[in-house]
């Protein structure tokens, strides 16, 4: 495979990740419910159900555990900040993901949802991630925004042995948080807009890890230690406030994209990342 069809690959299965995860979980061909009233009338074999942009009658909502069979379930622009009483009954569920709801917790119950493999919550109010999510064996994507001031990660995560992929955008982490180092089977990790002025090192423990982004933070150097991340692929600095790369760089043999523009490299250092990286797609 060469380098630049790896690279259009690459991005074509990021972008398809981001916005048609809903369509891979449930049966297949199931009816996609978008009627909550609808959904409880059958309450039976209610497999997957989308109710962006509907305003939910809270009698209705309090039932929604009663869909035992639900297994995709995605919550868009409901106005709501809290979850049902008894959601995890919902063991069922595979996928759930909340856009620009306001919640203020993870479900009290988060335990049971055992079952999960694709949890995100985007433009919550969410401040902290319980120590429960470890009782998420099966989670393998985990994606995170807040519109709130700070984000707490629990020193569970390492715990969670098939997650793979990890976004955590637009809240504030004092560092990069170490917890994450601890999650085994890491493929891609994006922490992006997130105030970061420091990352730790112990990249040696990023074993798996492919896609590495650090967009849209502070920081002003990166550890020497990056070249043991020996897997990585694609390395995005968007917008912090690097004067150079450290050399150790050149010893990324799989590297294929490394994005630095908004950093204020000048083109004799650009001229240089070039020579430390044949081959490599430096975007500046």
């Amino acid at each position: 495979m060469t380098k630049l069809f790896f690279i259009f690959i690459l991005i074509t299965s990021i972008c398809y990740a981001q916005h048609n995860e809903f369509d891979k979980y449930g049966p297949f061909g199931s009816q996609v419910f978008t009627d909550l009233k609808v959904a409880l009338d059958v309450e039976k074999n209610v497999y997957k159900m989308d109710l962006s942009y509907k305003k939910l009658e809270p009698k209705l909502y309090a039932k929604l555990s009663k869909l035992k069979d639900l297994q995709a379930l995605k919550l868009s622009g409901n106005e709501i900040n809290t979850f049902p009483p008894n959601f995890g009954e919902l063991y069922n569920l595979l996928y759930f993901a909340s856009y620009n709801n306001e919640f203020t917790s993870f479900p009290a119950d988060l335990k049971k949802l055992g079952n999960l493999n694709y949890l995100e919550f985007f433009g919550s109010k969410i401040d902290s991630i319980p120590a429960d999510i470890a009782y998420l064996g099966k989670l393998k994507t985990f994606k995170f925004s807040s519109s709130n001031d700070t984000l707490k990660l629990p020193i569970t995560l390492k715990y969670l042995k098939n997650l793979k992929d990890v976004t955590i955008e637009n809240c504030v982490l004092d560092s990069f948080p170490k917890e994450l180092f601890k999650i085994p089977n890491l493929n891609f990790l994006n922490i992006t807009n997130a105030n970061v002025f420091y990352v730790t090192k112990h990249f040696e423990r990023f074993t798996n890890l492919e896609v590495l982004v650090l967009d849209g933070n502070q920081l002003q150097t990166l550890p020497f230690d990056i070249y043991k991340a020996k897997k990585l692929r694609f390395l995005s600095v968007k917008n912090n406030h690097l004067q150079k790369m450290p050399d150790t760089i050149c010893q990324l043999e799989n590297l294929t994209v490394l994005d630095v523009r908004g950093n204020g490299f000048s083109k004799e250092y650009i001229e240089e990342l070039k020579a430390l990286l044949p081959g490599c797609e430096i975007r500046f």
